[in-house]
C-alpha cells in the first residue's frame, strides 16, 4: 500500500493506494499552525491499523516553501560571492543582500586568485553581530572546482545553522541563477527543517519503518531526510503534483493540457505528446530565476472560492480568496455559489448559495440567473485565456520535455484533462472556450494525493572530464579524481552512471524505477599552439521522470 498526502492551503488530501488503485480518499482542513496534526489527521482518514502495517511508502506534496517564498516569510541569509573578473556586481540577483570577496576559480576550475582567510574570518563576526546563521557561499565557476566554496563553508560551519555551497546545486553554469538559488535554499531551511521534524515525530506514531518522500518541483520524490539539504526543491511542489496525478489520463499520440482548478488558484500545464514540458533553465518563483528543475506551471489567481464582486460596474473575480462559498457558510459570493444556483453542482445550501448570488445581481441590473451565468462566463474565459497566452509563449521558443528538445516541435493540445474540486462544474464550458475535449479523471478532488503518492524518485548528476588536465569530477559532488589521457565520454557516462545508481538507491528508489537516461553531453577540444592537447567532456545523467513501476495501472483503474 502506498499513502498519498497533499498538504494545501485550504485542505489536506489523502489516498490509500494498492496496486495502482485508489482504496479511500479525504479531505480534511489544514492547519497552517499544525502540519503535524493535518498530516496525522488526514493518514487515520483513510488508513486503518491494519492498513498502516501494509504501507511500503508514504509521499507528501506540500505548498509550505513555496508559500513562503511567495509571503516573503524569510530567513536573513549571509551570502557571499566570489564573482571574480567580468561581472558587475549589479548586474547580478540580489546584490544587496550580498557581500562579494577575493578568490576566484577560472573556467577550467584552475585557481586564479585565493580565498583571503583573514576577510571571511572578520565577515563572520560581522554577520555574528547581526544575528545571522544561514549562509550562501557561491563561486562563478565552483562547478569546475569546488575548493573555494569548500574553504569558506569550512570556516564559517561552526557557528552556523547551515551552510549551502552552490556546486551543490547543480551542475549548470549558470551563476546567477546559482546564487537565487542558494540564496532561496537557506531562506526556507529553518521552516523545511522544522517540517522535516514532524513528519519524523509523525512516523514514530504511526509505528512503522517505511520510507517518507517529500515531492519536488520536477515530479520526483525525495527522502525526507535528504531533502533538509535541499529544500530549495520542494518549491513548486504542489503544481507537480497535479501533472503527476494527472499523467496516467494524458493522451500519448497528441498534445494536451492539464488544468487544476482549486478553491485560490488555478494552475496550468502542457504535455507533448504525452511528455509533461519542463523549465529547461530552472523555474521561476517570484522574482527569483533559479537552476531548481521543474516542470512547466502557470498559475493564475481564480479559483471556486474567488471572491465576487463589482468593481466601477463591472463583474470581479479575485485574486482574493476569503473564505467559503456563502453556500458553506463564507463571508463573500464566489464562483461555486454561481455553479449552486446554476445547478452544475448540488452541494452546499442553494438558499445561501442564491443570496450570495443576488446580492452582486442587485449592484450589476441583472436577474439572479444572468448574474451567476456572467460569473460562470467570466471564471471560464479568464482560465482559457491563459492556456492560450500559454501554449503561444512555450510555442515562441524551443519546447523541452522531461525527456528531450523537441527541434521545430508546435505545440497544438486537443484535449484539456481538468481536476481540482470544481472540474465536473466547470470542465465543458472551458473545453468548448479552448475547442478541446475536455476531460475530467476519477478522484480528480484528490489528484495532487494521487499524483504525489505515483511519482518515482529522481536524481540528477554531472559530470565534466579533462582530459588535458587528467581530470574528472563530480559537480554536485564537490569530488575530483584522475584520469587517463584516453578517458573517453563514454568513460565518463559509464562512471556517472554507476554513480547515479548508487545515489538512487540511497534515496529509496527501487531497482525497477532506476531507468538512467543521458539527458545531455558535450564534447570540445582544447586547442594550444594549432593543436589538439586534450578533450574537455560535459555529461548530465538523470533517473527517468515519470511513475513508479507498480502504480502504472491507475489509469486502466479509473
Amino acid at each position: 500500500m502506498i499513502l498519498g498526502i497533499d498538504v494545501g492551503g485550504t485542505h489536506t488530501d489523502s489516498v490509500l493506494m494498492q496496486n495502482g488503485k485508489i482504496l479511500r480518499k479525504s479531505k480534511v482542513m489544514t492547519d497552517k499552525s499544525d502540519l503535524l496534526k493535518s498530516v496525522t489527521q488526514a493518514t487515520h482518514a483513510v488508513a486503518q491499523p491494519e492498513d498502516i502495517k501494509q504501507l511500503r511508502r508514504i509521499v507528501l506534496s506540500t505548498t509550505m516553501t513555496t508559500n513562503a517564498v511567495a509571503q516573503h516569510q524569510l530567513d536573513p541569509v549571509g551570502l557571499i560571492v566570489m564573482s571574480g573578473p567580468g561581472v558587475s556586481h549589479r548586474d547580478l540577483p540580489l546584490s544587496d543582500k550580498t557581500t562579494f570577496v577575493h578568490g576566484y576559480m577560472n573556467h577550467r576550475g584552475l585557481e586564479a586568485e585565493p580565498i583571503d582567510e583573514d576577510e571571511i574570518n572578520a565577515l563572520k563576526d560581522e554577520f555574528a553581530k547581526q544575528g545571522i546563521k544561514h549562509f550562501g557561499v557561491i563561486g562563478k565557476f565552483s562547478t569546475r572546482s569546488p575548493a573555494h566554496e569548500q574553504i569558506i563553508q569550512a570556516l564559517l560551519i561552526d557557528d552556523a545553522n547551515h551552510v549551502t555551497v552552490g556546486h551543490r546545486l547543480s551542475g549548470e553554469l549558470s551563476f546567477p541563477r546559482r546564487i537565487s538559488t542558494a540564496y532561496l535554499n537557506e531562506a526556507v531551511w529553518s521552516l523545511h527543517s522544522t517540517m522535516a521534524d514532524q513528519l519524523q515525530t509523525y512516523l514514530k506514531q504511526l509505528g512503522v519503518d517505511v520510507p517518507l518522500y517529500i515531492l519536488k518541483a520536477d515530479g520526483g520524490t525525495i527522502d525526507v531526510e535528504q531533502s533538509r539539504h535541499y529544500p530549495v526543491q520542494t518549491i513548486l511542489s504542489g503544481p507537480a503534483a497535479t501533472i503527476m496525478g494527472v499523467l496516467p489520463f494524458v493522451p500519448k499520440a497528441h498534445d494536451s493540457v492539464s488544468i487544476d482548478v482549486g478553491g485560490t488558484t488555478t494552475d496550468i500545464a502542457l504535455f507533448a505528446d504525452g511528455a509533461p514540458l519542463l523549465e529547461p533553465k530552472g523555474v521561476q518563483i517570484e522574482e527569483h530565476k533559479t537552476l531548481i528543475r521543474g516542470l512547466l506551471t502557470h498559475s493564475i489567481a481564480i479559483g471556486g472560492d474567488s471572491h465576487v464582486r463589482v468593481l466601477d460596474g463591472q463583474l470581479a473575480i479575485g485574486p482574493e480568496r476569503k473564505g467559503s462559498a456563502m453556500a458553506f457558510d463564507g463571508p463573500v459570493p464566489t464562483p461555486t455559489d454561481a455553479m449552486i444556483v446554476l445547478g452544475l453542482a448540488n452541494i452546499g445550501d442553494k438558499a445561501k448559495a442564491t443570496a450570495a448570488i443576488e446580492s452582486v445581481a442587485k449592484d450589476l441590473g441583472k436577474s439572479t440567473e444572468q448574474t451567476a451565468q456572467a460569473i460562470m462566463d467570466l471564471a471560464c474565459e479568464t482560465i482559457a485565456a491563459k492556456v492560450r497566452s500559454m501554449v503561444a509563449e512555450v510555442n515562441g521558443k524551443p519546447v523541452y520535455t522531461i525527456h528531450e528538445m523537441l527541434e521545430g516541435k508546435v505545440l497544438a493540445p486537443s484535449d484539456a484533462i481538468v481536476v481540482g474540486g470544481p472540474a465536473p462544474y466547470m470542465a465543458k464550458q472551458v473545453g468548448e472556450l479552448l475547442q478541446m475535449k475536455a476531460i475530467v479523471p476519477g478522484d480528480s478532488d484528490v489528484i495532487n494525493a494521487s499524483g504525489a503518492a505515483m511519482a518515482r524518485t529522481t536524481v540528477e548528476l554531472t559530470l565534466m572530464a579533462d582530459t588535458e588536465e587528467r581530470q574528472m569530477s563530480i559537480a554536485e559532488e564537490g569530488t575530483q579524481a584522475d584520469i587517463p589521457r584516453n578517458f573517453t565520454i563514454n568513460d565518463l557516462i559509464d562512471v556517472g552512471t554507476e554513480r547515479l545508481k548508487e545515489i538512487a538507491r540511497v534515496a529509496g528508489a527501487p531497482e525497477e524505477d532506476i531507468e538512467i537516461e543521458v539527458a545531455d553531453s558535450q564534447s570540445f577540444n582544447v586547442i594550444r599552439d594549432g593543436s589538439t592537447t586534450g578533450k574537455n567532456f560535459r555529461v548530465r545523467l538523470q533517473i527517468k521522470p515519470g511513475l513508479t513501476k507498480h502504480v502504472t495501472a491507475h489509469a486502466t483503474a479509473n
